[in-house]
């Protein structure tokens, strides 16, 4: 059970690596970023879609080593808690906005984190 869990978190990860990768700006459009240079465009494309890869990547590491599945479950888990606490804050700091996307990909971080938890 926990390989599979572990590909259904890497697929998540794969699909919105490839997205930031291709199209930069209709990721980012539902939460009303403009990426209007190129320097925006790469930044998405770094933070979204090289690490979205490289994520999903160290995910089927753990799919095929058993010794190191705990681990990086754990470690991809804290960062999918981390970007749900940083949404968090932001709920706290700025002005409330709708469910969708803030909240929604809240609740997708930690389900993410409570799939990788169950991992053994």
């Amino acid at each position: 059970m926990g390989a599979a869990l572990l590909v259904i978190v890497a697929t998540f990860f794969a699909g919105l690596g490839v997205f930031g990768l291709v199209a930069p700006a209709a990721l980012v459009r539902p939460f009303a970023i403009e990426l209007n240079a190129p320097e925006s465009r790469s930044e998405v494309r770094a933070v979204y879609g090289g690490f979205g890869i490289a994520i999903a990547a160290v995910l089927v590491v753990a799919v095929l080593d058993t010794d190191l599945r705990r681990g990086i479950a754990i470690a991809v888990a804290a960062a999918l808690l981390g970007m749900a606490a940083g949404r968090v804050v932001s709920g706290l700091a700025d002005q409330r906005t709708r469910f969708y996307p803030v909240w929604f990909y809240f609740l997708v971080e930690l389900a993410g984190a409570g799939l990788l938890a169950l991992v053994r």
